[in-house]
């Protein structure tokens, strides 16, 4: 079985093998598996499986010399509600590397009677880090899902976002054994490593391509204010007879979908001034309502960062509440910002549909930061779109004052 992004299996086997393959061996990949409790955080050190704590002290996990990872189902402890399973680019920031570099990757995952499923992992940019996928609680049973999340900052910012902290030691002179509270996570290289290099900058903006992912930059404790904003333009205006009927604006409206993780569902948009709040659920607010596209600022959706792990994801999309669905001539670009992070482009580059409604970006909690889809996807009104992304609300005819 093939998997794409956000895909989920049952797994039905109670042994399996999980390996990160790939054609080329030009990087030096390191795989980890972070057994995490239903905050998505270690309860301790010895739940961070990887080459330098190859084996749970429950024998659940082991991490091979060949880097694969053996899971056994029937041997995990019951505070462990998710097994996440990440790989890692070794030097990645002083050798200037990152996962863009690697082409035909996938996750493969094995039971006692062979290969279950194959996950491609494809389209990666800045990112030196990964969350391949993780292994879940569902019901009492187990299930996987293909995450294929990126994060800049190495296994680093892998182990602060699961709730581990680290301590990076650099060879050579040879370091003193670290203190038992910290991770080292280093491994012995028998060959030598490159001479050291300044940190290259991250790149200022990214522009993602449909279907791309790239996830914010989690620094400290919390993501900062994360800031979402739509701009459009306005048809160019003729003149003539009959411009006063043909000279109509497009009133493009911003709005999202939320979800957060104890099941509440809604909605944040100006039609039925639902504006949402900061300081409480849920963590979302719409700045305002742009009627003309003439406003430099356009419209802007700010989220909390500091209450991230309360949100399971965001929808963005907008919907074209007056004017005609001319999509082309609205030019529509949503910016993600976020402190630490690229500025996201996602461009509304899909014309040609005379639908009223556009799914722009996908928001999904992964590891207490946000990974950023761009979707681009088109339909006749909000609850069609609702149906599409499973979200769930009930929708009824609305205006605005």
């Amino acid at each position: 079985m093939e998997l794409g992004k956000g895909q989920k299996i049952p797994l039905n086997e109670t042994f399996l093998t999980i390996k990160f393959q790939r054609p080329d061996s030009a990087l030096e990949i390191d795989t980890a598996a972070f057994l995490t409790d239903g905050r998505g955080k270690v309860a301790g050190d010895e739940d961070f499986i990887f080459y330098g704590n190859a084996q749970h002290n429950s024998g659940a996990v082991t991490h091979n010399n060949d880097d694969s990872i053996d899971i056994n189902l029937e041997k995990i402890p019951r505070h462990v509600e998710k097994i996440s399973l990440t790989a890692t680019i070794y030097d990645a920031d002083k050798r200037r590397q990152n996962f863009s570099m690697i082409r035909g990757a996938a996750l493969k995952i094995f039971g006692m009677r062979g290969e279950i499923a194959t996950f491609p992992l494809e389209n990666f940019t800045v990112e030196t880090a990964i969350v391949l996928g993780e292994i879940y609680r569902y019901k009492g049973t187990w299930k996987f899902n293909a995450t294929g999340a990126g994060f800049s900052g190495g296994l680093a910012a892998l182990c602060n976002n699961f709730g581990i902290e680290v301590k990076d030691v650099q060879p050579p002179p040879p370091p003193p054994e670290p203190p038992k509270s910290k991770i080292n996570t280093r491994r012995e290289r028998t060959k030598s490593s490159p001479p050291p290099r300044e940190d290259p900058p991250l790149p200022k903006k990214v522009e993602l391509r449909k279907g791309q992912k790239v996830s914010l930059i989690k620094k400290g404790s919390s993501l900062g204010e994360i800031v979402i904003n739509l701009n459009w333009s306005q048809p160019e205006q003729k003149s003539g007879l009959f411009s006063r009927f043909t000279n109509r604006g497009i009133d493009l409206d911003l709005a999202c979908l939320f979800e957060l993780k104890d099941s509440t569902i809604g909605a944040v948009q100006a039609l039925g001034n639902h504006f949402g709040s900061l300081e409480y659920p849920p963590y979302i607010a719409l700045d305002g309502d742009d009627r003309t596209g003439a406003v430099a600022a356009g419209e802007t959706i700010r989220v909390n960062g500091k209450y991230a792990d309360k949100i399971r994801r965001i929808l963005i999309y907008t919907f074209i509440y007056e004017g005609a669905a001319n999509w082309e001539e609205a030019k529509g670009v949503v910016t993600v910002n976020c402190p630490g992070s690229p500025e996201l482009i996602v461009r509304m580059d899909e014309y040609g549909s005379r639908k009223r409604t556009c799914a722009i970006a996908l928001l999904e909690n992964v590891g207490g930061t946000f990974s950023v889809e761009k979707v681009v996807e088109f339909f006749d009104d909000s609850e069609q779109m609702d149906r599409a992304f499973d979200w769930g609300l009930r929708w009824t005819v609305g205006r605005k004052d």
